[in-house]
């Protein structure tokens, strides 16, 4: 991979990985158009290492919060009085909704990096989500905020996001979604989802890392490709934020749909599915 192509795909990465519009499957789109093979582990690996800039932008973004929850949990782990605090609990929270998607995505590691790359599976990820997102946006009573998130919450919503290891789900789309089903409201919602999104990102990169470098990848093009995700990923969420406090998340479906309706079509027209 040559460093052009690893700045387009930065470039992809950070724009749409924290928009619900699915950030593995603009990936395998983009990997695709510019001839690269997305079932090879180079171009796995490199996909997930690059979610590094956009981990560090969500860092970076809520280093207050945080750095609250963190310094909370640790009080509450000392002291028992100190556990009665939002941050506290809150930091049970995303260790608690991290649990189903590192099971699954140990379970089914081959299954994601293999058939679950091909075009087809991104069209249909994006059809099919962008049904669960107008439902959810429809019941959404949005009548509770952070404060009222609860552990059932973040059962439900770690659940969703084992949705988001099908590319073309998008992991904020279920991650959102799912806090809309639970009746968070959508900045709640997408706040909860942008602090879930922390461990499984670092996790998926700490294990690819070893094997992009591995498979030749070169560091070169892992550092262009995750500083651009960095610098693109800060600005998606600063607007995403801004923009889900007056839209629903229903608005990023007719491009979803259009997207799909485009793959399909170019698999129609002779473009391989796979491989």
């Amino acid at each position: 991979m040559n460093l052009w192509q690893a700045a387009v795909l930065g470039v992809v990465e950070g724009l749409t990985e924290y928009l619900p519009v699915s950030s593995t499957g603009h990936l395998t789109v983009t990997e695709r158009m510019m001839g690269l093979h997305t079932d090879s582990d180079a171009v796995t690996a490199f996909t997930a290492v690059i979610q590094v800039g956009a981990i560090i932008a969500v860092i970076l973004y809520f280093r207050r919060e945080i750095a609250a929850v963190v310094a909370a949990f640790v009080r509450g782990v000392l002291r028992p009085e100190a556990r009665d605090s939002i941050d506290y609990r809150l930091g049970w929270y995303v260790i608690v909704g991290t649990i189903p998607i590192g099971i699954a995505g140990l379970l089914l590691r081959h299954v994601i990096e293999g058939p679950l790359r091909s075009l087809w599976a991104v069209a249909a990820g994006l059809i099919v989500w962008s049904g669960v997102m107008l439902a959810a946006e429809k019941v959404a009573r949005q009548d509770r905020g952070e404060k009222e998130l609860t552990m059932r919450d973040s059962v439900v919503v770690g659940v969703f996001q084992v949705a988001a290891l099908v590319p073309g789900v998008s992991r904020s789309g279920a991650t959102i979604s799912a806090g809309l089903f639970r009746g968070l409201d959508r900045v709640a919602a997408t706040r909860f989802a942008f602090l879930l999104s922390i461990p499984a990102l670092v996790a998926a990169a700490a294990f690819e890392l070893p094997k992009a470098l591995g498979e030749g990848v070169g560091a070169g093009p892992l550092l262009v490709g995750t500083a651009i995700s960095f610098v693109v990923g800060y600005a998606s969420i600063a607007w995403l934020l801004r923009f889900v406090a007056h839209h629903s998340i229903g608005k990023f479906v007719p491009y979803r749909l259009a997207l799909a309706a485009a793959i399909i079509i170019a698999i129609a027209a002779g473009v391989s599915a796979t491989g």
